[in-house]
């Protein structure tokens, strides 16, 4: 897998869009693109850069592998196959988007409340 596959990968993983990639790195997002398709070269200035927006070692880009993403269950200590998990950020999100669903939970037990009481009358 090249170097710019895989930084699209982990970009899809952290759910960043090429736009956020691309103004954190005070590059058009065409540019951006460019490096996720391997269509210009990335030096290791940029690398890092993009290692850091994401959270990662530029080692972790290069040796990224899909596979261990994908198919590798991980154990109680957050490590696979001797890859630490960096779950927390994840977590944070996981808890929003939970509190997000159960607040349009409760819009919508209110506004079918709303609505049968129109429908009453």
């Amino acid at each position: 897998m090249l170097i710019g596959n895989k930084v699209r990968k982990l970009r899809e993983l952290r759910n960043y869009t090429q736009e956020h990639m691309a103004k954190e790195l005070n590059m058009t997002t065409t540019g951006y693109g460019k490096i996720e398709r391997d269509e210009s070269e990335v030096t290791v200035q940029k690398l890092e850069k993009i290692a850091t927006i994401l959270g990662i070692k530029v080692e972790d880009i290069i040796n990224f592998n899909e596979s261990l993403v994908f198919n590798v269950m991980h154990n109680q200590t957050g490590i696979m196959n001797g890859y630490v998990v960096h779950n927390e950020s994840f977590e944070n999100e996981r808890k929003l988007f939970e509190q997000i669903i159960a607040q349009l939970k409760e819009e919508n037990v209110y506004l079918k409340n709303i609505i049968s009481k129109f429908q009453e009358k």
